[in-house]
C-alpha cells in the first residue's frame, strides 16, 4: 500500500480511485438525461463491462485500483461519516420537515453498503419508506428523485485531485455533480486508508473541478479556467498551493466555456514528461496568466502563450505538442470523442479510447505507447480515461526531486 502523493501527470502510477457505473446510471431517462449531464442514455451492461475492461488494463501495468464504492462504504462504518452522509443525502429545503425526518430516519438504520447505494444511485419518492401523508410527496410523481442519483460520479477525477501529499476537495460547479464533493470528502476524512491525509483545498471554496488542474512537473500545476472553474477558484487554488509549498508556478488558462471544452484536460494533457497531447484548434490561441507568491502577495504576469509559459515554468526548453495533425472535421470529432483527454500510466505509456483511431495513430508516431480501451459507452457523459481515474500515488520521476513512494 503506496501512500498518497503525486506530483505529476506522468510518474508511473501506483494507486488510482475509479467507479465503476451501477445504478445511477440506470436512472437516466430521456426525461433528465440533460439536467444530469449526459449526451444519450448509456447501455450500463456494457459500461460495465468497458469500465471493467479499463481496470484491468491498469491492473495488468501494476496499478492498484480502488473503487470508490468500496471506499464509501468502508468509511461509513465510522458513525461520523454516516451522521455527515445521512446530512448531505437529505435536502430539507426541498423535502419538507416530514420527509426529511422519514428519510433520515430510514437512511440512519440502512446498512453501510445499503447507504452508500441509496448515496450514489438516489431515491425516488416512490421509494420512500415513510411520510405518506406529506403533500411533497403527494404532488411529486413516483419517478421524481428524493435522492438525486450522481451519474457522473463516474469521473473521479473531478471531485478531488492529490497534490503533492495533500488532497484538494473540488468545488463542483454543476447542480447535478455539488453532491459529488459532500461524498469524496467523508471518505478522504472517514476512511482508514486517508487518515493522515492533508487537504490542499475545500469544497466550500470557489469552483475548482479536477479536470482543469494538470500537474505539468513538481511545483508547476495549470489551470483551466472557463465553464467549471472559475477565475476565483483559480486564483484561491494557487493561494492554498503556494502556503502550503506544493507549488512555485501556476498557469491560469482560460478555456472555452462550452460543453465541448468543459475543462482543460478535454483539449490537451501529458503523454510523457516534456509532451502533451493537444487539440489543434487551440494549439497557437491557446494562453496563459502566470501567478507566483511574491513577499507574500500574488504576483500575475501575462497573459502569453500558454506552451512558453509552461516550458518556461517546468525548466525545459520546449514543450513537446503532439497536435494530432488531422483534418479541421476529424479533430474536432475525435475532441468531441476524448482523444485529448489520455490518462498517463508511465512516462510515455498512456490509456485512450479506441475509437480515436487517427489521434492514437499520431501518438505512436511520436513514440508513445497507447493502451486501447473501449469506451462507446462509458463516454456518454463526455470523459475519457484521465476524466474516470483519480490517482492517488506516483511514483518518483528520475531527475525530477519527486519524493519516491
Amino acid at each position: 500500500m503506496t501512500r498518497p502523493h503525486v506530483q505529476s501527470e506522468v510518474g508511473p502510477l501506483n494507486s488510482v480511485v475509479l467507479h465503476r457505473p451501477g445504478s445511477e446510471l440506470k436512472r437516466l431517462t430521456p426525461r433528465n438525461n440533460d439536467q444530469l449531464l449526459f449526451d444519450a442514455i448509456p447501455w450500463v451492461d456494457r459500461a460495465q463491462e468497458e469500465h471493467d475492461a479499463f481496470a484491468e488494463a491498469l491492473r495488468g501495468r501494476g496499478v492498484e485500483v480502488l473503487l470508490l464504492r468500496d471506499l464509501l462504504t468502508e468509511a461509513l462504518a465510522d458513525a461520523r461519516a454516516r451522521a455527515a452522509a445521512v446530512h448531505a443525502g437529505v435536502d430539507e429545503l426541498r423535502l419538507g420537515g416530514d420527509v426529511a425526518d422519514a428519510l433520515r430516519s430510514h437512511l440512519s438504520g440502512a446498512t453501510d453498503a445499503t447507504l452508500a447505494e441509496v448515496l450514489i444511485g438516489g431515491m425516488t419518492f416512490e421509494e420512500l419508506p415513510h411520510a405518506e401523508g406529506s403533500l411533497v410527496r403527494r404532488m411529486h410523481r413516483p419517478h421524481d428523485f428524493a435522492i438525486e442519483p450522481l451519474p457522473n460520479l463516474l469521473f473521479t477525477r473531478d471531485s478531488s485531485v492529490w497534490i503533492g501529499d495533500r488532497v484538494a476537495i473540488a468545488a463542483l460547479a454543476m447542480p447535478a455533480r455539488r453532491r459529488e464533493s459532500a461524498i469524496t470528502d467523508l471518505i478522504y476524512a472517514y476512511h482508514p486508508r486517508f487518515s493522515h491525509a492533508a487537504r490542499a483545498y475545500g469544497a466550500h471554496s470557489a469552483p475548482v473541478e479536477g479536470g482543469d488542474v494538470l500537474l505539468l512537473a513538481p511545483g508547476v500545476v495549470a489551470i483551466g479556467v472557463g465553464e467549471r472553474t472559475t477565475p476565483a477558484g483559480a486564483e484561491s487554488l494557487a493561494r492554498s498551493m503556494f502556503a502550503d509549498d506544493l507549488a512555485h508556478t501556476v498557469l491560469a488558462v482560460p478555456i472555452e466555456q462550452t460543453r465541448a471544452s468543459m475543462h482543460l484536460d478535454t483539449v490537451c494533457t501529458m503523454v510523457d514528461r516534456d509532451a502533451v497531447v493537444m487539440y489543434p484548434a487551440i494549439q497557437h490561441s491557446l494562453r496563459a496568466y502566470a501567478l507566483r507568491p511574491k513577499d507574500g502577495e500574488l504576483d500575475v504576469s501575462g497573459p502569453e502563450p500558454f506552451l512558453d509559459a509552461a516550458a518556461e515554468a517546468m525548466g525545459i526548453d520546449r514543450l513537446r505538442v503532439i497536435d494530432t495533425g488531422l483534418d479541421p472535421v476529424t479533430a474536432e470529432r475525435e475532441q468531441w470523442e476524448d482523444g485529448n483527454n489520455t490518462l498517463a500510466v508511465a512516462p510515455g505509456v498512456v490509456v485512450a479510447y479506441e475509437r480515436n483511431a487517427e489521434t492514437n495513430a499520431r501518438l505512436e508516431e511520436a513514440g508513445i505507447e497507447v493502451l486501447r480501451i473501449s469506451g462507446s459507452e462509458l463516454g456518454s457523459g463526455r470523459g475519457g480515461p484521465r476524466c474516470m481515474s483519480c490517482p492517488i500515488s506516483r511514483a518518483q520521476l528520475s531527475g525530477t526531486g519527486i519524493p519516491a513512494t
